[in-house]
């Protein structure tokens, strides 16, 4: 399972970008994505999750309001819209897929990454 994340970039704080993230095949139509940043000097941290149908989404408390997880028709691709961007939330940005349908917070239920994509916002 190869894992494209795309659509990061520098934008000014209140500003928006939306990620996405397609899979090389349709493996992951029935596997719940997730995403997670890592900002320098920082553990990675979950930011989102959706599962396998589109039905059930989780978010971190950070970006609870603000950013939006969906997955299109077909589930094998899978955006994040994020709105309202802060400076805090500068990161690269990794798009991941569950071995199950349902996946929660921690990176282990995680075994398939992209390579990240730089997300910098500037005050």
């Amino acid at each position: 399972v190869q894992l494209q994340a795309s659509g990061g970039g520098l934008v000014q704080a209140g500003g928006s970008l939306r990620l996405s993230c397609a899979s090389s095949r349709r493996t992951g139509s029935n596997n719940a994505m997730g995403w997670f940043r890592q900002a320098p000097g920082k553990e990675r941290e979950f930011v989102a999750t959706i599962s396998w149908n589109g039905a059930s989404t989780y978010y971190s408390d950070a970006v609870k309001g603000r950013f939006t997880i969906s997955r299109d028709g077909a589930r094998s691709t899978v955006y994040l819209q994020m709105n309202s961007l802060k400076p805090e939330d500068t990161a690269v940005y990794y798009c991941a897929q569950a071995r199950r349908s349902f996946a929660g917070v921690a990176s282990t239920e995680y075994p398939y990454w992209g390579q990240g994509t730089q997300v910098t916002v500037s005050s």
